[in-house]
């Protein structure tokens, strides 16, 4: 099910930015940590509030693999530490003032976990898929990259460690309140919905090339591999459809006048 656009004449007030830490990449992981940030905007401007994170008891342990990303182990938890659950995750997601708009770096990944079971119909934004076509010459688009290379200053005890659920919800917040100088909120969510508009092409021998740059006959070649990645599909196709729009706009201008 899809997210709703938000309601006729509702603005977006309150954008409440998640971060999770798992014990994998897809269920039946575990969400293990989950932290939020609300973005509020009052009197024309946009406030940070504080980040929150609680740990959640994983049933069935962490991979030493998983540990070394976030560093979160067995001796976080003891018996009353709660198992995440999807009641204990709508609540997360809706306790204190509701939200309109739900907020994640790369939302997919959230996605996987915080499930409509737990968000209704809240509208989302991806500000990874947001960064991508706001900021295409950026070095990279993690939230860690993106904060250095947009020089934000950010309060250390709340921004450290990185690969925790609230201080990574806290860089994410402070992205997205920069975005929001150039990117409406309702824009973002209908970006989000998209595809990854991935401003190089990723791979090959024409890899790094814009898509403007990359030759008509290997965009033929990508959109009639079954295998191809969708978000890289989606892009093809868009150039595709591009230049042939200009060219029909140019065969046009270029017919006589008539009588």
């Amino acid at each position: 099910m899809s997210a709703a656009l938000p309601t006729p004449g509702r603005p977006l007030l309150r954008l409440r930015v998640i971060d999770i830490e798992t014990t994998g990449e897809a269920p039946p992981a575990e969400v293990i940590e989950f932290g939020r940030v609300d973005v509020v905007h009052e009197h024309g401007t946009w406030r940070v509030e504080r980040p929150m994170a609680r740990l959640y008891r994983p049933l069935h342990g962490i991979p030493p693999e998983t540990m070394a990303v976030h560093h979160i182990t067995e001796a976080d938890f003891d018996v009353d530490t709660p198992v995440c659950t999807n009641e204990r995750l709508r609540l997360a997601i809706w306790g204190g003032e509701p939200p309109n708009a739900l907020v994640a770096h790369n939302a997919e990944f959230e996605q996987r976990f915080v499930t409509t079971a737990a968000t209704d119909d809240l509208p989302w934004i991806c500000t990874y898929k947001v960064a991508l076509r706001a900021w295409p010459e950026a070095p990279r688009h993690s939230n860690q990259v993106l904060r250095y290379w947009r020089g934000l200053r950010l309060d250390p005890s709340l921004a450290m460690p990185p690969h925790r659920a609230g201080p990574d919800a806290y860089v994410t917040a402070s992205l997205l309140v920069e975005l929001l100088r150039t990117v409406a909120g309702e824009e973002m969510i209908a970006w989000s919905r998209e595809p990854r508009h991935l401003p190089a092409l990723p791979f090959g021998k024409h890899r790094g090339l814009p898509w403007t740059a990359v030759p008509l006959d290997y965009l033929d070649w990508m959109l009639r591999q079954a295998d191809m990645e969708a978000d890289v599909i989606w892009c093809a196709r868009r150039e595709m459809q591009r230049r042939q729009h200009a060219a029909a706009d140019a065969s046009h201008d270029s017919r006589p006048p008539s009588c």
